[in-house]
């Protein structure tokens, strides 16, 4: 079985390791990335994006979402996650996309949102397989781009429509890629993943099956690797504030991140946000950031508390920086 530190070719382009981060929703943006990029990620994805969106060129959608840093692709290729139900609104995007300069185009088909679901995207195309077929045969038109699928199992506990999918989403519209949450929509990211269906599919699939869900941990990662034979890993909510998870699963550190490696990471993701947003939306976008650094720092939780309520009302960046040089931090430095 290959190394995950091992290349992989999806769709024509060499990823130089096996190790994906995921489309996190709300939060891919370019430095988030980029971050991943610098601990060792293969390939990164993008935020989903709407197609809609782009279709109608949305000012804020096409400057910020579709923005690729250029030092992104100095570790490898950089895929832009659209969302959407119609063909030809999918085929305009990701022309669009493709334009950016994106390298791959991968679509959302899992996600359980209900107001993406209420539109026929994401897991609601687990139930209309013809027009979930259409959607990516048409990204696939429009970019010229090899295009990857992020699924679902099934939208309930024990349905396998997204096994289904799959296999017609490979052999009817090309899809050079399969990745399966193998939880049910409805659930989120709740419970155990079924990491059985994967393996199946594995079996199954004339593409690359890429895993993901439930990877919290090196050690998750490899034993979820080993379980399924799937050809890559995707890090996902397990890489939030942590992306010391990708040297770990490449085999390039070992233990945790000292209190300086954190508060200096934490200080390369504010200094990244400014420039992406300006001092002032920055401060109040990177408010979901701070308790995933705090984790990193292993405080006693009554000092976490106190030291996250008071993040989340801090009036300046110095502020911050002042709270978090100042935490009473028991990790390692």
């Amino acid at each position: 079985m290959p190394a995950l530190s091992d290349r992989i070719t999806i769709g024509g382009i060499e990823l130089p390791n096996r190790v994906v981060l995921a489309p996190l929703a709300g939060i891919g943006n370019w430095f988030v990335r980029l971050q991943a990029r610098r601990f060792g990620a293969g390939l990164v994805v993008s935020e989903m994006v709407s197609s809609f969106a782009v279709h109608y060129r949305n000012p804020k959608t096409c400057r910020e979402l579709l923005r690729i840093d250029p030092r992104e692709r100095e570790g490898g290729p950089v895929s832009i996650q659209l969302f959407g139900a119609d063909p030809d609104v999918m085929r305009s995007a990701a022309a669009t996309v493709a334009q950016a300069g994106a390298d791959m185009i991968d679509i959302n088909m899992g996600c359980p949102v209900p107001k993406v679901c209420r539109t026929g995207a994401g897991a609601a195309l687990l139930a209309d397989p013809d027009r979930a077929v259409a959607v990516a045969r048409a990204a696939a038109e429009g970019s010229g781009l090899p295009v990857t699928v992020k699924l679902r199992a099934g939208w309930r506990a024990g349905e396998r429509a997204g096994i289904d999918l799959a296999r017609r989403l490979v052999e009817d519209a090309g899809v050079a890629a399969i990745t399966l949450h193998p939880r049910p929509a409805t659930i989120a990211h709740r419970g155990r993943p079924d990491y059985g269906l994967v393996a199946e599919l594995v079996q199954s699939l004339d593409a690359p099956v890429i895993l993901s869900g439930g990877l919290a941990s090196a050690q998750d990662v490899h034993d979820a690797y080993a379980q399924t034979g799937a050809a890559a890993v995707m890090l996902a909510r397990g890489a939030l504030g942590n992306p010391w998870l990708f040297e770990q699963v490449l085999g390039r550190r070992e233990g945790p991140p000292g209190t300086q490696e954190v508060l200096a990471e934490l200080d390369w993701v504010i200094e990244c946000a400014i420039v992406h947003l300006g001092a002032a939306r920055a401060l109040h976008y990177l408010r979901r950031f701070y308790p995933w650094y705090l984790d990193r720092l292993a405080l006693e939780r009554s000092a976490a508390r106190a030291l996250q309520s008071q993040l989340q009302v801090s009036e300046s960046f110095a502020e911050v920086r002042e709270l978090f040089d100042l935490a009473p931090a028991v990790s390692p430095a």
